[in-house]
């Protein structure tokens, strides 16, 4: 149950970053959402955003991160 604990802490403790990331990424990272590889199509009608490179960014950040903490608590 021990284990289950910590691991509860460190999601919650991750998730809470991410959420603080969020709230400041308008600010501190102007650029998020209007990388190169983001599509986006506007017509009269018709409004479709959709961040492919700043989904796949994201992806390979969250995986270092992820992996560097499984590492770190795998000891």
């Amino acid at each position: 149950m021990a284990e289950m604990g910590r691991l509860l802490l460190i999601f919650g403790v991750v998730i809470a970053l991410v959420g603080l990331v969020l709230l400041g990424a308008g600010r501190f990272l102007p650029w998020l959402g209007h990388l190169p590889g983001d599509i986006r199509i506007e017509r009269e009608n018709f409004k479709l955003y959709f961040p492919l490179a700043t989904m796949i960014l994201l992806s390979v950040i969250g995986s270092i991160v992820l992996n560097i903490l499984i590492r770190i608590f795998r000891r």
